[in-house]
């Protein structure tokens, strides 16, 4: 294929391109991304810039990288503005949908199979899949600590961020380590932070201070409507939304903090999180669509369809409020040299965070003798060294799991 300098003839025209188009092709992208975060980036640039050549390589690294040093997930935001750039607000809309909603179909549909579903069978399938868990959730912590931990200040700081986490378990413990972490690189990474790229606005002002208020709002505002109703629809939200709206680093910095929200308080018991979390490495798509699992297996709100529906709309909403904001507006912010150093301690903190989560739950409550420890580095080595897709490690793992069954 020759390279691609440039986007198509109509790419600057307003008003020509359909959000059904952009539904469709994003659809397309929904029904087969396998591989988590990284992969998705390499299958957008393929289909939206040399295939499709809906907007340039530079722009598309400049919307990458704005979506990269925001909250939320950055396949699903990059995804969002690229809709919004190609087709206005319907086609921002239309290509979240077509993005998410495969997979949040299928771990909907997997949730309420596995509450009908029960016996020794289901119990090692359910065993295998925290074994997933184990190998994905080591091999993000590990891919990210490369990148993340450059220098001993930042080590610093995610060590510290997950001695925090580990030892201190009370509500609200990462959201703390997340704000000193910020203080400490805003005071301390400042040299080391570099300037970035501004992309090309599509978005109002009013819309993005709109939206950024929007964001806050809703962030300082559920908290409060929940009161006197813990266990309720706006609680269920208020979980999801908060969670959404503190990860930075890619998807799987949410399984601290939904695990933080959600299991010490008896809204999901333990082994149902994890399951939860290691099926969704086995469909395509955004990984924070393990959210329409998770809230159509919560112990308070339902019916289920309702529940996941909430679930899964609050875990997106803050990442696409703050897209909105940040593509308008992050020039009067990129500049400050203190904004991207608490920006580097953030990133150096989430993964401390992600370190400890792999610890706790995730390795002491999965592999419990030496075989489960053989499966959970057979694991690794698939997505690792072999790269192999996700689903291979979930049929292994799986597998593994049902033999020692047998064997037993």
């Amino acid at each position: 294929m020759e390279p691609v300098t440039g986007p198509d003839p109509q790419h600057k025209a307003a008003g020509r391109h359909s959000a059904l188009d952009v539904l469709r092709v994003s659809l397309q992208l929904g029904l087969t991304s396998f591989g988590g975060p990284i992969a998705h980036l390499g299958y957008f640039e393929r289909t939206y810039v040399r295939e499709r050549r809906w907007l340039t390589a530079p722009e598309y690294a400049e919307l990458l990288a704005l979506c990269q040093i925001i909250p939320g997930p950055a396949s699903s935001q990059l995804g969002f503005l690229i809709g919004l750039q190609r087709a206005g607000y319907r086609g921002a809309v239309a290509a979240w949908i077509g993005f998410t909603l495969p997979s949040a179909v299928l771990l909907y549909f997997a949730a309420r199979a596995a509450s009908h579903v029960h016996g020794a069978i289901a119990d090692a399938v359910l065993h295998g899949l925290k074994l997933v868990a184990v190998a994905v959730v080591a091999q993000a912590f590990w891919n990210l600590a490369r990148q993340m931990w450059t220098d001993r200040t930042t080590v610093a700081i995610g060590a510290c961020a997950a001695g925090l986490t580990l030892f201190i378990t009370a509500p609200g413990t990462s959201l703390i380590a997340l704000g000193c972490a910020a203080a400490l690189g805003a005071l301390l990474c400042r040299s080391t932070a570099p300037a970035r790229e501004v992309p090309r606005n599509v978005v109002s002002r009013p819309v993005a201070w709109a939206s950024g208020i929007a964001f806050l709002l809703l962030l300082l505002g559920l908290p409060v409507l929940e009161h006197g109703s813990p266990h309720g629809a706006v609680a269920l939200a208020d979980k999801f939304y908060r969670a959404g709206a503190l990860v930075f680093g890619g998807g799987h910095v949410v399984l601290p903090l939904l695990h933080g929200a959600l299991v010490p308080s008896g809204w999901l018991p333990e082994d149902s999180f994890l399951a939860g979390y290691g099926l969704a490495q086995a469909v395509p798509g955004p990984l924070f669509t393990v959210a329409a699992y998770l809230g159509a297996t919560n112990a308070f709100v339902g019916p289920p369809t309702w529940a996941a529906s909430i679930a899964l709309g609050s875990i997106f909403l803050p990442g696409l409020l703050l897209a909105l904001a940040a593509v308008a507006l992050w020039k009067e912010f990129a500049a400050h040299e203190r904004v991207r150093g608490a920006l580097i301690g953030v990133n150096a903190a989430v993964v401390g965070i992600l370190g400890a989560a792999l610890y706790n739950p995730v390795l002491i409550t999965s592999v419990h003798g030496v075989a489960d420890g053989v499966l959970a580095v057979l694991g690794l080595a698939m997505l690792a060294w072999w790269r192999r897709a996700p689903l291979w490690v979930v049929v292994v793992c799986v597998t593994g799991s049902l033999l020692q069954l047998w064997w037993r």
